[in-house]
């Protein structure tokens, strides 16, 4: 996409089904399940309250446990819980839960919880829905195993959570800081990409929250201990794992702690070869998954634009301006390039973006999405590097400027990433709210992707006819409208 591009008419009528044809044998996906919109009262999850993170509001989902030891008795009264106060946890900790807002253990944290909790401590691979409490799970154990009884301890590195980009990790620190607001002596440390100018110091803290290649570097380098720690969290697990990058710096990262340390591995997602894969990166561990068909997210509208070219997408765009603004967007494109290049064309035409990539230092991004958590920017353009667990309740509405797909070198045929976009949808809708997701389709590849996606999670995504950008308004708002949503349209 460039601003020199030659101008085409959108498409006149007709969808890009007609004009590009479908792969042979392809079926119309089924259409989507009616959504229950009754209310249900919840605890938080993803970032607090003060980050203006997310309610959340649990839909209907079955839950299987896997126990690695056959032993393990369901009918224990522990096996699954109802109430926190049934875990023995401490009276502080209770505290953080009440002041989170949280009433009662989600489905998963049901099960999750006594099996974290138990000892000795056996590892975890958890699968879970956006919003489940997988996050508030985690955190939970963790805090429940910190020994804070000497500032000596307060100081060593006793827990460590791994998430893919420092984003992520800012926003956990938030959870931790929260919920273990009532403890004394709690000292959380951020171990995430410091700017180029910046001097390494000791890292002195109980728990730390990083990504993995600063982590494996501040260990090397002896300025965080790791000779203590009991807890090693993986956040979106199945993206740390397959991403060769990443997947290397955590073994190697693993490969440095002590070999008792509890390995406890979570996502919403996790494909079969990367299932396989961490099984072995947390051996004879016990298992919380849902099948693939179980995890579209309830509550996002989703829609497709077809435009006739990169020209014609960014037109699009601007004609939805108007709608990105009311609450909160997120414009997901697959290059940093395109980023950069939306972002200035925007501003220059008066429209207000922030723009967020992998390429701008570490302090720049933590501005631009404190600004986007608050309101101040209202629409982030930005790549897959937001695509994960990011909370922000605004969030009404998600383009996706590109259709995902898995980098295949030397494949004719396109396979579009449905993991990715599984995620990068799931920043709307947050945790029982309603959203927008809108995918710009613009060739053949696209469109065949589209439709990879529809089919493989058996959902519905509709087409919006562009010739009546009236009815499109009409079509987005009286979505966002509902009582679910967190966004306030005027009428």
């Amino acid at each position: 996409m460039s601003a020199e591009q030659p101008t085409e008419a959108p498409p006149a009528g007709g969808s890009l089904a007609d004009r590009v044809s479908k792969p042979e044998g392809s079926e119309p996906a089924a259409p989507a399940e009616k959504i229950d919109w009754s209310e249900s009262v919840s605890p938080n999850d993803g970032a607090s309250e003060l980050q203006n993170g997310s309610n959340l509001q649990e839909p209907e989902y079955n839950v299987e446990v896997k126990l690695s030891d056959l032993q393990d008795d369901p009918n224990n009264p522990l096996y699954s819980v109802k109430n926190f106060s049934d875990l023995g946890l401490d009276e502080n900790i209770l505290k953080g839960l009440s002041a989170m807002n949280f009433r009662k253990p989600s489905k998963i944290q049901e099960r999750a919880l006594p099996l974290l909790l138990s000892n000795p401590p056996k590892n975890l691979v958890g699968q879970s829905q956006s919003g489940t409490g997988k996050t508030a799970a985690f955190v939970l154990n963790i805090l429940s195993r910190l020994d804070l009884s000497s500032e000596q301890m307060q100081k060593t590195p006793q827990a460590l959570i791994l998430a893919p980009t420092r984003e992520l990790a800012r926003q956990i620190v938030g959870v931790v800081q929260v919920m273990g607001q009532f403890l004394t002596g709690l000292l959380i440390g951020t171990a995430v990409p410091a700017d180029s100018n910046s001097r390494p110091t000791k890292l002195e803290a109980s728990v730390v929250v990083g990504t993995p290649g600063t982590v494996m570097d501040m260990i090397k380098r002896r300025t965080m201990v790791a000779a203590r720690l009991k807890v090693l969290v993986l956040d979106e697990a199945d993206n740390m794992l397959d991403q060769q990058g990443l997947g290397d710096q955590c073994i190697r990262v693993k490969g440095l702690l002590p070999r008792d340390v509890q390995v406890v591995l979570f996502s919403a997602t996790f494909p079969a070869h990367v299932h396989r894969y961490a099984s072995k990166f947390a051996p004879s561990a016990n298992e919380i998954t849902l099948q693939h068909e179980e995890l579209t997210v309830e509550g996002i509208k989703q829609l497709y634009i077809d435009c006739s070219n990169d020209e014609d997408k960014y037109q699009t765009l601007v004609n939805l301006y108007g709608l990105l603004t009311v609450g909160s967007s997120i414009i997901f494109v697959k290059t940093r390039v395109y980023a950069s290049e939306i972002e200035k064309r925007m501003i220059q035409e008066g429209h207000s973006v922030a723009s967020l990539t992998g390429g701008i230092e570490g302090s720049q991004r933590d501005a631009v999405i404190d600004e986007f958590r608050s309101g101040k920017a209202k629409v982030l353009i930005t790549t897959n590097v937001l695509a994960r667990g990011i909370d922000v309740s605004t969030v009404s509405m998600v383009i996706n400027y590109d259709i995902p797909e898995i980098h295949q070198p030397g494949k004719q045929e396109k396979q579009a990433d449905y993991q990715t976009y599984l995620h990068r949808i799931g920043r709307t809708g947050r945790f029982g709210r309603v959203g927008v997701s809108i995918s710009f389709v613009s060739n053949r590849d696209e469109w065949n992707m589209l439709m990879q996606i529809g089919k493989y999670f058996n959902v519905d995504i509709q087409r919006l006819d562009t010739t009546d950008w009236d009815e499109v308004e009409e079509t987005i708002k009286k979505t966002i409208r509902n009582p679910r949503s967190n966004a306030t349209f005027g009428k």
